[in-house]
């Protein structure tokens, strides 16, 4: 079981990020992934994202950790960045590679909610007219909250 997480400031690659899990445990018959990235519209330009160095890698180890004990996962990956980010531009990759599908896209599921919530990161958007702190939504503490229900892997 390989758990692999990184916190970058450097652009990076979902097909190469997936293709790093394919074949790395003969028992994975499915890798699920998902690919954040920065959305247009309402005037934004950027998005800045700041976090706690150490402490943010800790937290996403714990939630990668808990994801393979969860699904027996053969492989775990969580790569975030941090810094400037233009529109378009990826933000967060997620993986799972389990033995079967629905245990990969669960994990994977699972994963993004609860680092939306635990991991600590602060996101700041960029405007025509400035720049504000955004504060978090309800709906990640809802989805959070959701996978966490009678679980000790992790407290919400």
């Amino acid at each position: 079981m390989a758990v692999s997480v990184r916190v970058q400031t450097e652009p990076f690659d979902p097909g190469a990020l997936t293709n790093a899990l394919t074949g790395q445990d003969s028992r994975c018959g499915a890798i699920a992934s998902f690919v954040g990235q920065v959305r247009g519209g309402d005037d934004l330009v950027a998005l800045e994202l700041e976090h706690y160095p150490g402490v943010t890698e800790q937290a996403l180890g714990r939630i990668a950790d808990a994801a393979v004990q969860r699904w027996s996962l053969g492989a775990a990956m969580i790569v975030h960045r941090v810094g400037r980010m233009e529109i378009s531009e990826p933000i967060v990759f997620v993986a799972a590679a389990a033995p079967h599908r629905r245990a990969a896209l669960e994990a994977t599921g699972f994963m993004i909610d609860i680092l939306k919530t635990q991991a600590p990161f602060w996101k700041r958007e960029y405007t025509a007219t400035g720049s504000h702190w955004v504060e978090p939504r309800a709906g990640d503490d809802e989805a959070a909250a959701a996978w966490l229900a009678g679980s000790k892997e992790l407290t919400a």
